[in-house]
């Protein structure tokens, strides 16, 4: 759309364009700066082809503009807003320093003056969509172009034509989308991302903007700096910003799109990338490999499936009746051929074979105790039904029990009870206490006795 515009132009505008793009050209120095005689000023005017480079910005592109060491490109979106956008030109003017601004066409439309208060100081002037949408990574091609399309038609009816109009587009939110990048390129029209932001647009204070934008470019050492003309913290961080730019040697570039009477400024592929190979890197002096040509195109000789020991037959010879059927219908490729290659001789199966020695059966016997064994095959019912006793009870009565492990118990009940009977404590039991308890105990050593002569 731009290029239809400049297309569209009588040939005396197209001269005065001409004429005004070559005066902005020339570099605006700290010696002509009126009044400002320590400005910073613009080192350089840097002329590019949008076509020749349609994406720059090593955020999220291959390609920078072609900057040389501590020179600094300064961009701002969003504008034109009065109360601040004004005051961003009063900063930049007393500093001599040319920006390139991406307008919004809404913005545009609200403000009219604004843009043409760029133009009228020399800023390049690009777009920036009309409504500034963050989502034209996902929105239809057809939306997207349009509003590419009317946020241009915006600026250029504030401008009142579109001769300072350049080429430059930046995707709101720096969310890129394929179908929009090839659109703008269709359209002769150069995608603008950056190379580092001073995250000016968050809710940080003019402080934090300062040391990011300064951090960032000393990391770098060159580069295109992305900040907004229409936040209140940006304007109070640009003159210290500025300040410390010439302090440490950096300068300004001032970046305008070509004209038919304004070439491009020659630069080389690897200017365009932000990290070129470097001459002192071996493998950028590295011959490069030579396509190697065959003067003979023999094929080596592989042995056919024939050759193989298999035991049917069969398989054998339909293998060889395909490969036969592939050499026939080769169509002119050269097919490997049969080697003679020896068969292999089957192992002999004979009474010589050599034989192993065999461990004998002794070796795996393990030696068992007799006794143990002998009770182990014992059967169970056996073990269990033993002799019974009779075990007195209180009242003169008695009960029959069995002589395993109720036994055991009641031995262990037994020498408890003559241990109470020996403590000292129990002398003090009066009466028929004592006697049953002596009663009970002499009971008790009849019946492990019983028990102990049936065990043996």
């Amino acid at each position: 759309m731009i290029a239809d515009v400049v297309a569209g132009t009588r040939p005396w505008a197209v001269l005065c364009l001409g004429l005004f793009i070559c005066i902005g050209a020339q570099p605006a120095s700290a010696a002509d700066c009126p009044g400002h005689p320590d400005a910073l000023g613009t080192a350089r005017t840097l002329v590019v082809d949008p076509r020749e480079h349609p994406r720059i910005g090593i955020m999220q592109y291959a390609e920078t503009l072609p900057l040389e060491d501590h020179e600094v490109v300064l961009t701002f979106d969003d504008g034109p807003l009065p109360r601040n956008s004004n005051q961003i030109l009063e900063i930049l003017a007393a500093e001599c320093v040319k920006a390139t601004f991406f307008t919004i066409g809404r913005m545009a439309q609200a403000y009219p003056e604004g843009v043409r208060k760029l133009r009228d100081a020399g800023h390049s002037i690009g777009t920036h969509s009309q409504n500034h949408p963050l989502s034209m990574n996902r929105m239809p091609i057809e939306r997207a172009r349009q509003e590419i399309d009317d946020g241009i038609a915006s600026v250029r009816a504030a401008l009142g034509d579109g001769a300072a109009l350049a080429p430059f587009f930046r995707i709101p939110g720096l969310l890129r989308a394929e179908g929009v990048e090839d659109y703008l390129a269709s359209q002769g029209i150069q995608t603008w991302s950056a190379d580092f932001p001073a995250d000016d647009w968050r809710h940080i204070p003019s402080s934090r903007v300062y040391d990011l934008a300064i951090k960032r470019i000393e990391a770098k050492g060159k580069g295109i700096l992305l900040l907004h003309d229409i936040q209140a913290r940006t304007v109070a961080a640009l003159p210290r910003i500025l300040r410390e730019l010439k302090a440490q040697g950096y300068r300004i570039v001032h970046v305008v799109p070509t004209t038919p009477e304004l070439p491009a400024t020659p630069t080389e592929p690897q200017q365009w990338q932000l990290y070129p190979v470097s001459e002192n890197v071996a493998t950028s002096h590295w011959p490069r490999i030579r396509n190697f040509v065959f003067t003979q195109a023999d094929m080596l000789p592989a042995p056919s499936l024939s050759d193989l020991d298999w035991r049917d037959g069969r398989l054998a010879a339909l293998a060889d009746e395909t490969f036969e059927v592939a050499r026939r219908h080769g169509r002119g490729v050269p097919l490997p051929q049969e080697a003679p290659w020896p068969r292999s001789s089957p192992l002999a199966t004979g009474g010589d074979a050599i034989a192993l020695p065999v461990p004998a059966l002794s070796i795996f016997e393990i030696q068992e105790n007799p006794r143990a064994t002998a009770q182990s095959l014992l059967p169970f019912a056996h073990r269990a039904e033993q002799a019974v006793a009779t075990v007195p009870e209180r009242g003169g009565h008695a009960r029959l029990t069995s002589a395993g492990t109720s036994d055991s118990r009641r031995a262990v009940r037994g020498k408890r009870h003559l241990a109470a009977a020996r403590k000292p404590g129990a002398s003090r039991v009066a009466g028929h206490g004592t006697r049953n308890a002596a009663a009970a105990h002499r009971g008790t050593l009849r019946h492990l006795v019983q028990v102990k002569k049936r065990n043996v």
